[in-house]
C-alpha cells in the first residue's frame, strides 16, 4: 500500500475518544511494519514431558533449529516530512514500543508527537520484548526478571521509598510530580519480563535496523542508552544524533573520539540526588561529557529542573509535560541542523 496518502486519527486516541474528536488527522505517506534481524540457533536436549493440567503431560522434543533473536519495527512516515533521516524511537528495560505510543492516562505520546512535528518515526520491540520473536531457554540464559506492583513506581522515582501502596489511594507521589498516578498500573500493565543476559543479542538486532533504515537519528530511554552508544560505534557513518533520555553512557577517551562527530543530549528528570542508582548514572554521564569535550565532541547533559521544566520522573516522555519536552528535544535537533527548515 505504498504511496497511499492516510489520515491516521493515533490509536492512543481510542481511549479519549474527546480528544479524538477535536484532533487533526495525521497525514501519512505510509506505516507498517517489519522484523529484522535473528540468528539460526541449533538447540539440542531431552524430550520433555509438560504438565497440561489434570495429570495430564504433553511431550515437547526441544532439538531443532530456531530462527531467535529477530525484532519488531513499527514505522510511521508523516505526508509533510521536516526531519532530515529518520528518528528510531528504542525503549528501555523491561518495556516495549508502547513508551512512546500512549500515556498511561491515554493522551498521545512521542509516537505522534515526533511524526506531527514532520519525522518519520520507527518504535521497535526489541528482543524478547513485545512481538518480537521469542526463544526457547536454551537460547536465553538465565531467568527472566519480573518486576513487582511498585517496582517502577519508586525505583523510577514516581515517588519516594515507602511511598508505595497496593491500594491506589494511599500512594504518594513526590509534590508536584508529572507522571500520571490515577495510570499507573496501566504503565505496570505494559512492563514485561526482561532478561539480563541478552544485551548482546539486544544490539545486533538494533544494528540489523540501523542498517535496514538509517542514517538516522537514535532517541532512546534507559537501558537503550548504552546500547545506542554500542551502535554509534559499530556504525558511526550511520547515526547521525542520539537523544538520550536518562540512559548511560558507557565510554571512555578512545570511544568519544571515535563517536565525536555524533551530537548526544542526555535529558534528566526531577530527584536524581534522591536514587542512589541515577545519581551514579548521572555522575558518569557528567564524565563522559567532559571526555567529549576533551577530544572535541558534542555530549550535553540537561537537567531539565534547571530549565524550568520541573517534576519529571524516569518516564517523561508518558509525562503530563511530555510535549513541552518534546519540544526541547526538538528544538535541539534543529540547532544540530537536522530539521529541514522552510517546510
Amino acid at each position: 500500500m505504498r504511496g497511499f496518502f492516510w489520515s491516521l486519527a493515533v490509536a492512543a486516541l481510542a481511549a479519549c475518544p474527546v480528544a479524538a474528536q477535536t484532533r487533526e488527522p495525521l497525514a501519512l505517506r505510509d506505516f507498517g511494519s517489519f522484523h529484522v534481524g535473528g540468528r539460526l540457533a541449533d538447540v539440542s536436549g531431552p524430550v520433555r514431558k509438560v504438565p497440561l493440567g489434570d495429570g495430564k503431560t504433553q511431550e515437547v522434543d526441544p532439538n531443532g533449529v530456531f530462527l531467535v533473536e529477530d525484532m519488531y519495527v513499527q514505522y510511521f512516515l508523516p505526508q509533510n516530512r521536516r526531519g532530515k533521516f529518520p528518528m528510531l524511537m528504542w525503549h528501555g528495560g523491561g518495556l516495549t514500543g508502547v513508551t512512546y505510543e500512549t500515556t498511561p492516562d491515554g493522551r498521545p505520546g512521542w509516537l505522534d508527537m515526533f511524526a506531527r512535528k514532520g519525522w518519520d518515526v520507527y518504535v521497535s520491540d526489541a528482543v524478547e520484548r513485545g512481538r518480537a520473536g521469542f526463544a526457547p531457554p536454551e537460547v536465553f540464559k538465565g531467568e527472566p526478571v519480573f518486576a513487582p506492583l511498585g517496582f517502577a513506581w519508586e525505583q523510577y522515582r514516581i515517588g519516594a521509598p515507602g511511598s508505595f501502596n497496593n491500594a491506589p489511594e494511599k500512594r504518594v507521589a513526590y509534590p508536584g510530580g508529572q507522571f500520571p498516578v490515577a495510570g499507573y498500573d496501566n504503565l505496570v500493565r505494559q512492563m514485561v519480563p526482561r532478561w539480563l543476559t541478552t544485551d548482546d543479542a539486544i544490539l545486533t538486532a538494533y544494528i540489523a535496523e540501523v542498517d535496514r533504515v538509517c542514517p538516522c537519528v537514535l532517541l532512546v530511554h534507559s537501558q537503550s542508552g548504552t546500547i545506542a552508544y554500542r551502535a554509534a560505534l559499530a556504525r558511526p557513518d550511520k547515526i547521525k544524533a542520539i537523544v538520550d533520555i536518562e540512559g548511560t553512557l558507557r565510554g571512555d577517551e578512545k570511544t568519544a573520539a571515535a563517536v565525536k562527530h555524533i551530537p548526544i543530549l542526555a535529558l534528566y528528570g526531577d530527584n536524581i540526588d534522591k536514587s542512589e542508582f541515577f545519581s551514579t548514572q548521572h555522575v558518569a554521564n557528567v564524565k563522559m561529557a567532559a571526555i567529549a569535550k576533551s577530544v572535541g565532541g558534542d555530549v550535553e547533559i540537561v537537567n531539565l529542573p534547571e530549565r524550568g521544566v520541573k517534576g519529571n520522573s524516569h518516564f517523561m516522555m508518558m509525562e503530563r509535560n511530555n510535549a513541552e519536552i518534546a519540544d526541547i528535544v526538538e528544538k535541539w535537533l534543529e540547532d544540530k541542523s537536522l530539521v529541514e527548515t522552510g517546510k
